[in-house]
């Protein structure tokens, strides 16, 4: 499946704390979102929290590094694209080049509005949008 990443992305606007607002659940699962946060360091950002990936709660704690417009490398972890951030930068839907996982993350609770935009650039990109859950 071919996947776009979001060429004017801007790494160091995502500095700072997100929670994650929906999910890919192909599995039953237990968990219902996670939080992340970005510290800013000399290579890129140290990212730690939780996600809730495929319905399985995952602690990250990784370095990541822009390796490209919109691409992230991931320290332990396929690299993560961003497929679409708002202009106000509270918004992220991120995936992974193979479609293995995607989430999409918002600064505080996700308009329905931006919700339904992050589901419409995954179907993009070939996702299966049945799968996405709101948390």
């Amino acid at each position: 499946m071919p996947i776009w990443s979001a060429a004017a992305f801007d790494p160091a606007a995502i500095a700072g704390d997100w929670q994650q607002v929906a999910g890919f659940a192909t599995q039953a699962g237990g968990c219902n979102g996670g939080a992340l946060q970005f510290a800013p360091d000399a290579a890129g950002f140290a990212v730690t929290g939780n996600l809730c990936l495929n319905g399985k709660a995952t602690r990250i704690n990784a370095r990541t590094t822009p390796n490209g417009p919109g691409r992230l490398a991931v320290s332990g972890q396929e690299d993560w694209w961003i497929l679409w951030v708002d202009s106000g930068y509270r918004t992220l839907a991120i995936g992974t080049p193979s479609g293995g996982f995607g989430f999409v993350l918002d600064r505080d609770a996700i308009p329905p509005d931006r919700l339904t935009a992050a589901r419409e650039v995954f179907d993009f990109n070939g996702y299966t949008t049945a799968d996405l859950r709101a948390f």
